[in-house]
């Protein structure tokens, strides 16, 4: 079993910077790929980035792309996600989830979800 907490969500303006972090405790943190999701209201929820058990290899969403950055510090068990010139159409719940499916950009290929933190991009 693996828990996962996410945090750093917030309201900024259009064109700021915000830096997700999602926390694992439980089995072995370098034993999972990680991938971000996200869902607006009104919305399915989306993939966003996805990055390696090792941190080599990642993989974006068009949509981010350019803009958003995943990273991963084994040592401290933590994923992040570094979102830079942000859009209202970035406004949703951000969800870190674990899985063992290297590149992985479906829900259903993840096995363990954190509970979401919120992001509002205000225009």
């Amino acid at each position: 079993q693996v828990q996962l907490v996410e945090s750093g969500g917030g309201l900024v303006q259009a064109g700021g910077s915000l830096r997700l972090s999602c926390v694992a405790s439980g089995r072995t943190f370098s034993s999972y790929h990680m991938g971000w999701f996200r869902q607006a209201p009104g919305k399915e929820r989306e993939f966003v980035a996805h990055i390696s058990r090792s941190g080599v290899n990642t993989y974006y969403a068009d949509s981010v792309k350019g803009r958003f950055t995943i990273s991963r510090d084994n040592a401290k068990n933590t994923v992040y996600l570094e979102m830079n010139r942000l859009k209202p159409e970035d406004t949703a719940v951000y969800y870190c989830a674990a899985g063992t499916t290297r590149g992985a950009v479906t829900g259903p290929e993840y096995d363990y979800w954190g509970q979401g933190t919120q992001v509002t991009v205000s225009s």
